[in-house]
């Protein structure tokens, strides 16, 4: 698989699974993590993140989106 399908099913996981951690639609959970920054923060750390458990990557995009003004 080509990387850049690699990134892009990695962050449609990463999304997936910060929906169902938040109670939040697939929908909503992109929203949240487009607007502080979550997703942005997928694609430049790409390299790193994908080689981490789910859970610390999302407890990685939790405390990014909070700095970034996220209330979740």
């Amino acid at each position: 698989m080509s990387e850049l399908k690699n990134k892009i099913n990695f962050t449609v996981a990463c999304v997936d699974e910060f929906a169902q951690k938040n109670n939040l639609s697939v929908k909503e959970a992109f929203q949240y993590l487009f607007q502080f920054k979550g997703i942005e923060f997928i694609k430049e750390n790409y390299e790193a993140e994908h080689t981490l458990s789910f859970d610390t990557v999302l407890e990685d995009l939790g405390i990014l989106c909070r700095r970034n003004g996220g209330k979740l």
